[in-house]
């Protein structure tokens, strides 16, 4: 069912991500008409604290992207919808007027509150706040954040109305309506319970009071319209309607087409990250649980520490050097293609700043196995790359291990540029992979949008949405090769853990 008013109209979509604000004009069948994009910047106030300015960074940055695309040609009619995504879980402390009253704290990669989680752990214990919020406590959980804001900046916690993240403050400023959805709210742990998917602040009320929390919603319910004000300074014409939006990941998972049971989003980019769609709720010390974008569906998320990053260490050690990126990486992937499979033995634990999943070892580092005097170039770099076809591997067996299997394997981002890694992932895992070319984020919010306001008839029709590139299926020769490396792989990290605890 299409929507009667303004049925032809494109709808709008804005991402921002830790570096980039990213926005696309896009009809109701995913074709995109437009793309805007500004480069930001972090704040590094201090060691392990990571911040953005969310005047410059998240509201700048949307309406310079919002304002370029709604003067196409395409736009002159307006926009049916619009959605936002951010990064996420952050932590932002506003007054009653939406003001900001410091720079926005970020997700994971701040790590200012490890104080806090340790108290919070202390006082609930690790297993009440695994049974509430699917997870155990650390530097991607929000609530620890805001005690940090508690302890250490009183005067701005005092003055907080809200504690919102990046697209609940994006929305707000938009429609006035103070909203998160339950994909974001689900990484607030301990303060969100995932199985009653309500907050909860059960021991934990002199962390922030109910009342100073967004709302609960999912994504692609209608949050309000734009204002006046917001039409001013974006563009976007007033009354267009606006959804709740989410984090980045869940949207580019729904640009990929990853809606349904048992399908994984693989992220290629400097770390790995992957989504797994369900439709109930699994739980595993291994993984992230949190609730999905959609009522009654639920994801369990993985992470590999360093991807694209080791590659990129390799090129430089090798002395690789292009023009640009792409160039770089382009002679890495021919110098590689210059080994044979397994590298003759020589074996890589990329384990370059830790790892997450499977081991969640911060301590790990990287190393090499089997090197001898015939070892060269070509196999450094072939080591590495297989090195982190090992790591993905691993991160994905993990959904097996949790009761949790994977259906179908959906691959973005610039890794599925590198065929070998592809398919050595494809060999170690025994997993068909489909490589999308996406828009990322912020057609997922497009396509968020179109469900919201019946531009679609249904999330299945989403799913069309992925452009494929190309199906890269487990070859048996690779296998036959990579399958033994892998249990050496895995006996090399068993190996170094007992070493380092001598």
């Amino acid at each position: 069912m299409r929507s009667a008013l303004g049925a032809d109209r494109p709808l709008l979509g804005v991402d921002i991500g830790t570096f980039e604000a990213k926005g696309v004009l896009a009809t109701a069948d995913g074709t995109v008409l437009a793309r805007a994009r500004r480069r930001h910047g972090l704040l590094t106030p201090a060691e392990g604290h990571v911040e953005h300015d969310p005047e410059t960074v998240w509201w700048d940055g949307l309406c310079a992207v919002a304002a370029e695309l709604m003067a196409r040609p395409e736009a002159r009619g307006g926009v049916e919808a619009v959605g936002v995504s951010g990064i996420g879980p952050c932590v932002l402390p506003v007054d009653a007027q939406l003001r900001p009253l410091r720079s926005a704290i970020l997700y994971g990669v701040d790590s200012r509150a490890s104080r806090q989680i340790d108290s919070l752990t202390a006082r609930l214990g690790p297993g009440e706040i695994f049974r509430r919020s699917g997870n155990s406590l650390s530097s991607q959980s929000a609530a620890p954040k805001i005690a940090w804001l508690r302890d250490e900046e009183p005067a701005n916690w005092e003055a907080a109305r809200w504690f919102l993240t990046c697209q609940s403050f994006l929305v707000a400023r938009l429609t006035d309506e103070v909203v998160i959805d339950h994909a974001t709210a689900g990484y607030f742990h301990p303060i969100y319970d995932i199985a009653t998917q309500q907050w909860d602040l059960s021991d934990c009320d002199d962390i922030v009071e109910e009342a100073r929390l967004p709302r609960l919603a999912w994504s692609s319910e209608i949050a309000g319209t734009v204002t006046a004000a917001a039409h001013r300074a974006t563009g976007i014409p007033e009354g267009t309607r606006v959804i709740v939006g989410t984090a980045d990941a869940p949207a580019e998972a729904v640009a990929a087409g990853v809606i349904d049971q048992g399908s994984v989003m693989a992220m290629y980019g400097s770390s790995g990250f992957f989504i797994r769609v369900g439709d109930t709720l699994v739980t595993d010390h291994t993984l992230w649980a949190a609730p999905f974008v959609f009522p009654g569906t639920f994801v369990l998320a993985a992470g590999v520490a360093t991807s694209g990053t080791a590659t990129r260490w390799i090129a430089e050690v090798l002395d690789i050097v292009g023009n640009t990126d792409q160039q770089t990486f382009a002679a890495l992937i021919g110098l590689a293609e210059q080994a044979t499979p397994g590298c003759r033995g020589l074996l890589a634990l990329p384990h370059f700043s830790g790892e997450r999943t499977p081991f969640h070892d911060p301590q790990s580092r990287a190393a090499f196995v089997g090197l001898g005097l015939s070892h060269g170039r070509p196999e450094l770099a072939r080591g590495v790359i297989e090195g982190v076809a090992h790591a993905t591997a691993a991160a994905l067996a993990a959904y097996g291990k949790a009761g949790a299997p994977v259906r179908r394997v959906a691959a973005i981002g610039g890794g599925t540029k590198n065929d070998i890694l592809l398919r050595s992932v494809s060999a170690i895992a025994g997993v068909t992979q489909t490589v999308v070319d996406s828009d990322g984020a912020a057609l997922g919010d497009v396509a968020l949008a179109a469900l919201a306001v019946g531009a679609v008839d249904s999330r299945a029709q989403l799913a069309a949405w992925a452009r494929i590139r190309e199906v890269v299926d487990p070859d048996p020769a690779l296998s036959d090769v990579l399958v033994p490396d892998h249990a050496r792989f895995l006996a090399l990290y068993s190996a170094l853990c007992q070493w380092r605890a001598r």
